[in-house]
Protein backbone atom coordinates (compact mmCIF):
# COMPACT_ATOMS: atom_id res chain seq x y z
CA UNK A 1 0.00 0.00 0.00
CA UNK A 2 1.53 3.50 -1.25
CA UNK A 3 0.70 7.04 -0.01
CA UNK A 4 0.85 9.91 -2.09
CA UNK A 5 2.32 12.50 -0.38
CA UNK A 6 0.60 15.27 -2.19
CA UNK A 7 -2.79 14.15 -1.09
CA UNK A 8 -1.53 15.40 2.21
CA UNK A 9 -2.61 19.10 2.26
CA UNK A 10 -0.13 21.22 2.78
CA UNK A 11 -2.14 24.03 4.44
CA UNK A 12 -4.21 24.90 7.55
CA UNK A 13 -7.82 26.48 6.10
CA UNK A 14 -10.93 27.10 8.03
CA UNK A 15 -12.20 23.35 8.10
CA UNK A 16 -9.37 22.17 9.66
CA UNK A 17 -9.56 24.65 12.08
CA UNK A 18 -12.96 23.69 12.86
CA UNK A 19 -12.77 20.22 12.90
CA UNK A 20 -9.84 20.93 15.18
CA UNK A 21 -11.94 22.86 17.51
CA UNK A 22 -14.67 20.12 17.47
CA UNK A 23 -12.71 17.78 18.58
CA UNK A 24 -11.44 19.90 21.80
CA UNK A 25 -15.01 20.85 22.85
CA UNK A 26 -15.87 16.72 22.77
CA UNK A 27 -13.07 16.41 24.61
CA UNK A 28 -13.74 18.65 27.15
CA UNK A 29 -17.20 17.93 27.78
CA UNK A 30 -16.14 14.12 28.17
CA UNK A 31 -13.79 15.23 31.01
CA UNK A 32 -16.11 17.22 32.63
CA UNK A 33 -18.53 14.35 32.55
CA UNK A 34 -16.49 12.22 34.47
CA UNK A 35 -15.63 14.49 36.91
CA UNK A 36 -19.05 15.35 37.62
CA UNK A 37 -20.05 11.45 38.34
CA UNK A 38 -17.24 11.55 40.46
CA UNK A 39 -18.42 14.09 42.47
CA UNK A 40 -21.89 12.66 42.89
CA UNK A 41 -20.79 10.03 43.73
CA UNK A 42 -18.55 11.28 46.78
CA UNK A 43 -21.44 13.39 48.19
CA UNK A 44 -23.87 11.19 48.64
CA UNK A 45 -22.05 9.08 51.15
CA UNK A 46 -21.30 12.29 53.39
CA UNK A 47 -25.00 12.81 53.15
CA UNK A 48 -25.83 9.63 54.87
CA UNK A 49 -23.05 10.14 57.62
CA UNK A 50 -24.90 13.19 58.23
CA UNK A 51 -28.24 11.93 58.74
CA UNK A 52 -26.86 9.22 61.25
CA UNK A 53 -25.13 11.50 63.27
CA UNK A 54 -28.15 13.41 64.22
CA UNK A 55 -30.31 10.77 65.75
CA UNK A 56 -27.41 9.20 67.91
CA UNK A 57 -27.18 12.96 69.57
CA UNK A 58 -30.64 12.88 70.24
CA UNK A 59 -30.72 9.69 71.76
CA UNK A 60 -27.54 10.71 74.13
CA UNK A 61 -29.86 13.76 75.33
CA UNK A 62 -32.83 11.59 76.45
CA UNK A 63 -30.58 9.34 78.25
CA UNK A 64 -29.38 12.25 80.14
CA UNK A 65 -33.16 13.59 80.58
CA UNK A 66 -33.77 9.93 81.87
CA UNK A 67 -31.04 10.36 84.46
CA UNK A 68 -32.03 13.41 85.63
CA UNK A 69 -35.32 12.30 86.38
CA UNK A 70 -34.20 9.14 87.99
CA UNK A 71 -31.87 11.63 89.87
CA UNK A 72 -34.77 13.65 90.97
CA UNK A 73 -37.05 10.59 92.22
CA UNK A 74 -34.85 9.30 94.78
CA UNK A 75 -34.37 12.87 96.13
CA UNK A 76 -37.64 13.22 96.48
CA UNK A 77 -38.31 9.58 97.85
CA UNK A 78 -35.44 10.07 100.50
CA UNK A 79 -37.57 13.25 101.43
CA UNK A 80 -40.73 12.05 101.99
CA UNK A 81 -39.58 9.49 104.01
CA UNK A 82 -38.08 11.78 106.56
CA UNK A 83 -40.66 12.47 109.49
CA UNK A 84 -41.37 16.01 110.49
CA UNK A 85 -40.96 15.97 114.47
CA UNK A 86 -43.81 17.90 116.39
CA UNK A 87 -42.51 21.13 117.83
CA UNK A 88 -45.26 21.41 120.55
CA UNK A 89 -43.62 19.13 122.91
CA UNK A 90 -40.42 21.05 122.35
CA UNK A 91 -41.74 24.09 123.26
CA UNK A 92 -43.82 23.15 125.84
CA UNK A 93 -40.58 21.57 127.73
CA UNK A 94 -38.74 24.59 126.89
CA UNK A 95 -41.49 26.83 128.52
CA UNK A 96 -41.53 25.07 131.72
CA UNK A 97 -37.65 25.05 132.12
CA UNK A 98 -38.27 28.59 131.81
CA UNK A 99 -40.99 28.65 134.71
CA UNK A 100 -39.04 26.57 136.84
CA UNK A 101 -35.73 27.33 136.22
CA UNK A 102 -35.31 31.11 134.32
CA UNK A 103 -33.62 29.22 131.73
CA UNK A 104 -34.07 31.42 128.80
CA UNK A 105 -33.77 34.25 130.88
CA UNK A 106 -29.44 32.98 131.77
CA UNK A 107 -29.15 31.97 128.45
CA UNK A 108 -30.64 35.40 126.91
CA UNK A 109 -28.52 37.57 129.68
CA UNK A 110 -25.10 39.10 128.29
CA UNK A 111 -22.88 37.67 131.42
CA UNK A 112 -19.46 39.81 130.37
CA UNK A 113 -20.77 42.51 133.45
CA UNK A 114 -21.33 40.03 135.77
CA UNK A 115 -18.69 37.92 137.87
CA UNK A 116 -17.71 34.51 138.71
CA UNK A 117 -19.31 34.35 141.97
CA UNK A 118 -22.62 36.16 140.05
CA UNK A 119 -23.03 33.30 137.60
CA UNK A 120 -22.60 30.27 139.73
CA UNK A 121 -24.95 31.60 142.30
CA UNK A 122 -27.65 32.18 139.33
CA UNK A 123 -26.32 28.70 137.48
CA UNK A 124 -27.35 26.90 141.26
CA UNK A 125 -30.48 28.30 140.78
CA UNK A 126 -31.19 26.64 137.17
CA UNK A 127 -29.46 23.66 138.40
CA UNK A 128 -32.49 23.52 140.79
CA UNK A 129 -35.09 24.15 138.68
CA UNK A 130 -34.36 21.84 135.74
CA UNK A 131 -33.58 19.14 137.73
CA UNK A 132 -37.53 19.80 139.46
CA UNK A 133 -38.55 19.68 135.84
CA UNK A 134 -36.65 16.43 134.46
CA UNK A 135 -37.75 14.58 137.59
CA UNK A 136 -41.44 15.49 137.08
CA UNK A 137 -41.50 14.96 133.29
CA UNK A 138 -39.02 12.73 132.08
CA UNK A 139 -37.50 9.50 132.98
CA UNK A 140 -33.59 9.38 131.52
CA UNK A 141 -31.37 6.38 131.45
CA UNK A 142 -27.74 5.78 130.27
CA UNK A 143 -27.17 4.27 127.01
CA UNK A 144 -24.06 2.57 128.08
CA UNK A 145 -23.54 1.29 131.36
CA UNK A 146 -19.93 0.58 131.67
CA UNK A 147 -18.13 3.57 133.85
CA UNK A 148 -17.01 6.31 131.85
CA UNK A 149 -12.96 6.22 130.97
CA UNK A 150 -13.00 2.97 130.51
CA UNK A 151 -12.18 0.50 127.79
CA UNK A 152 -14.82 -1.09 126.04
CA UNK A 153 -15.96 -2.71 122.51
CA UNK A 154 -18.74 -1.20 119.88
CA UNK A 155 -20.40 -4.71 118.42
CA UNK A 156 -21.42 -4.98 114.67
CA UNK A 157 -24.64 -3.53 113.86
CA UNK A 158 -24.73 -0.59 116.57
CA UNK A 159 -27.35 1.88 116.23
CA UNK A 160 -25.43 5.38 115.07
CA UNK A 161 -27.74 7.27 117.03
CA UNK A 162 -27.34 5.74 120.12
CA UNK A 163 -23.04 5.57 119.71
CA UNK A 164 -21.13 8.30 117.76
CA UNK A 165 -17.34 7.27 117.08
CA UNK A 166 -14.93 10.47 117.46
CA UNK A 167 -11.35 10.31 117.08
CA UNK A 168 -9.54 7.49 114.89
CA UNK A 169 -12.47 6.12 112.73
CA UNK A 170 -11.36 3.68 110.61
CA UNK A 171 -12.05 -0.08 109.13
CA UNK A 172 -15.54 -1.53 110.14
CA UNK A 173 -17.00 -2.85 113.64
CA UNK A 174 -16.46 -4.45 115.94
CA UNK A 175 -14.57 -1.29 117.33
CA UNK A 176 -12.36 -0.92 120.74
CA UNK A 177 -12.69 2.76 122.41
CA UNK A 178 -12.46 4.52 125.49
CA UNK A 179 -16.17 5.55 127.20
CA UNK A 180 -15.88 9.36 127.33
CA UNK A 181 -20.01 9.58 127.95
CA UNK A 182 -22.49 7.10 128.78
CA UNK A 183 -24.68 8.91 126.79
CA UNK A 184 -28.85 9.70 127.64
CA UNK A 185 -32.23 8.49 126.34
CA UNK A 186 -35.44 9.23 127.52
CA UNK A 187 -37.20 6.11 127.98
CA UNK A 188 -40.87 8.25 128.58
CA UNK A 189 -41.50 11.77 128.55
CA UNK A 190 -45.21 12.91 130.82
CA UNK A 191 -45.85 16.36 129.96
CA UNK A 192 -48.82 18.07 131.18
CA UNK A 193 -52.08 18.05 128.63
CA UNK A 194 -52.76 21.32 126.50
CA UNK A 195 -55.69 23.28 126.06
CA UNK A 196 -57.26 22.72 123.05
CA UNK A 197 -56.39 26.53 121.76
CA UNK A 198 -53.17 26.57 123.59
CA UNK A 199 -50.56 28.34 122.04
CA UNK A 200 -47.32 26.27 122.58
CA UNK A 201 -45.42 28.85 120.84
CA UNK A 202 -45.69 31.42 123.76
CA UNK A 203 -42.85 30.22 125.87
CA UNK A 204 -43.50 32.37 128.63
CA UNK A 205 -46.34 35.43 128.55
CA UNK A 206 -45.20 39.02 129.10
CA UNK A 207 -45.38 40.03 133.17
CA UNK A 208 -47.38 42.90 134.39
CA UNK A 209 -47.62 43.71 138.03
CA UNK A 210 -50.76 46.21 138.92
Amino acid sequence: MTFDLQMIPQTFDMLHAGLAASSVLLLLIAVSRKSTVVEKVIEKPVEKIVEVEKPVEKIVEVEKVVEVEKIIEKVVEVESKLATASTDSAMQLLSIMQQEARLIDFLKEDLTSFSDDEVGAAARVIHTGGQKVLNDYVTLEHIRTEDEETRITVAEGFNPQEIRLTGNVTGQAPFNGTLVHKGWKASSMNLPKLAENYDASVIAPAEVEL
